[in-house]
């Protein structure tokens, strides 16, 4: 699994990778103590494995941020931090996992009373099995996405590649393709659970077809995923309807400012002059607003706005989005600024998802004395409000800034209150490129998702103008410094998942539970010919 995302993207592992999980979980479950039937034996150590495979080869561009000697960390401190940042992260996404087999584990090994007066074990059908096994991951993603760490979705093993599929996000986000992956998963699994089911069927056997292919459970499995994907495909073949009055043509300056020198004197006077010459190039191409990155001018408000950059924008009178610091009492934001024609602050978008220890220090009164003494990073940044909006000279935009872009709900509500288009700003400078195209992979989600163009500005790369299907029309190269204009259309549209959010997870849970309560109290084998 870990190798459906970038660098390898070999997406199509996703659709099969769970299935010998499943296949151990179902064995651990049937392998149960029958005199301890709420002592389930559970496959911790497999499922902690999974977990750890998954998320940590999926995540290991974590260790780009070794080594620090640039901030003054000494080379063994910046490895120490380096680490446990990759082991921390990985372990909390291997925990998912293991929450998930131990409930799976647990529910298919909990039987009211565990047999009935005739002596008939109630079992649970392979397909309610199914149920319970995607209601259950789905519900425990959509727990793990309303908290502060989040990146590695199974959804997210089917971008960039997989655009098709991930039109499903456009009725209810990113659970939905995670949904379909596991529930494909699931029925392979039980393919191979009950892969002597087709012994019966004379006629395969005369042929010597293998009886495992000719398994009803890997038919449906099989036209589950092509269901899927055509329903996806209706999705993405639907027309743009782009009218000329809601044309938007933005520039992007892609700074190329390595994160080693952003904070000296070199580093400053190249992001000044980088910004300012690029800005004044993308105004002579008749661009009507100019994007840079997350931080491009590392400076409070009141400094950018004595900056070359903005003496440029009220000279030319175009619209540009900053990215720099903004003040909140001692502390400070990590901000995204529209300033116009005359110079001055139009709006003012607050990064409000902000990475653990990286920008903030959880439960700061118990560890902050102690990792203060680890990292030299600034405590102080505070998040913005969940419930901001961003207004421009152009109408309501969707902002997300670096880490944003995994939290589908932050642009879900932002479309929802009127946002018509998309503006990604971000500095994935400390990373390989394996890091910035996982990035520019979650952005493209979030255009499926909403519908709507997404402008994305990075520091380093990748930068890129996505449509609403989630097609690159631009990108552009690693560790260079660029820009390019494009023109994008502001969108109103509401997809099912803009108005309602995740309903499937409720849906799914509440569906699962009915086929288990069926399972157990109605479609019993009857007991008349047991008597």
């Amino acid at each position: 699994m870990g190798l459906t995302v970038a660098p390898v993207n070999a997406w199509f592992l996703a659709w099969f990778a769970l299935a010998p999980l499943w296949v151990l979980v179902i064995d651990s479950a049937k392998r149960k103590n029958q005199s301890s039937p709420l002592s389930p034996s559970l496959p911790l150590p497999i499922s902690l494995a999974w977990g750890i495979g998954y998320h940590g080869l999926a995540l290991s561009w974590i260790t780009g941020i070794h080594p620090m000697t640039w901030m003054g960390v000494p080379w063994l401190a910046s490895l120490g931090i380096a680490l446990f940042c990759w082991i921390f992260i990985t372990l909390w996404g291997a925990a998912l996992v293991a929450v998930w087999a131990a409930c799976l584990a647990w529910i298919l090994n909990f039987r009211l009373g565990t047999q009935t007066r005739h002596g008939v074990s109630l079992q649970i059908s392979p397909i309610t099995r199914v149920l319970i096994g995607t209601a259950l991951w789905c519900g425990l993603e959509a727990l793990w996405s309303a908290g502060p760490l989040w990146w590695s979705s199974l959804s997210y093993t089917q971008t960039p590649q997989n655009i098709v599929i991930l039109h499903l996000g456009q009725l209810s986000g990113p659970i939905a393709v995670t949904a379909a992956i596991v529930a494909v998963n699931g029925l392979i699994a039980e393919a191979w659970i009950n892969r002597t089911d087709a012994k019966n069927t004379k006629i395969f056997s005369v042929f010597s077809v293998p009886l495992w292919l000719v398994n009803k459970y890997l038919a449906i499995a099989a036209g589950l995923l092509i269901t899927l994907h055509l329903i996806g495909f209706s999705l993405y073949s639907r027309p743009l309807i782009q009218p000329p009055q809601a044309a938007l043509k933005v520039g992007i300056i892609q700074g190329n400012i390595p994160n080693q020198i952003k904070l000296y004197p070199e580093g400053l006077r190249r992001a000044i002059e980088g910004y300012t010459s690029g800005y004044l190039t993308l105004v002579a191409q008749d661009v009507d607003a100019v994007l840079t990155p997350e931080g491009a001018l590392p400076f409070f408000q009141r400094d950018i706005t004595r900056s070359s950059l903005v003496d440029a924008v009220r000279e030319k009178g175009v619209v540009a989005w900053i990215g720099g610091f903004g003040e909140r009492g001692r502390s400070y934001t990590n901000s995204l600024f529209t300033f116009t024609g005359d110079g001055n602050v139009f709006s003012r978008y607050d990064k409000a998802k902000l990475v653990p220890i990286g920008e903030y220090i959880p439960f700061e009164k118990v560890l902050g004395g102690i990792i203060s003494r680890l990292s030299p990073l600034d405590e102080h940044q505070v998040p913005g409000s969940l419930n901001q909006v961003f207004d421009t000279p152009f109408g309501r935009a969707i902002a997300g800034i670096c880490y944003e872009s995994a939290f589908s709900e932050q642009f879900r509500r932002q479309a929802q209150a009127g946002g018509q288009f998309i503006l990604s700003s971000s500095n994935d400078a400390h990373y390989s490129a394996s890091m910035p195209a996982q990035h520019h992979a979650q952005d493209i989600m979030r255009a499926i998702e909403t519908d709507r163009w997404a402008a994305r500005a990075t520091n380093t790369g990748y930068s890129a103008f996505v449509d609403p299907h989630g097609r690159t029309v631009w990108i552009s190269g690693h560790n260079t410094y660029e820009i390019h204009a494009k023109t994008i259309y502001r969108r109103q549209t509401q997809t099912l998942y803009v108005r309602w959010g995740d309903w499937l997870t409720p849906l799914l849970l509440v569906t699962a539970l009915g086929g288990l309560l069926a399972d157990l109290f109605i479609l019993q084998p009857s007991h008349k010919g047991l008597e």
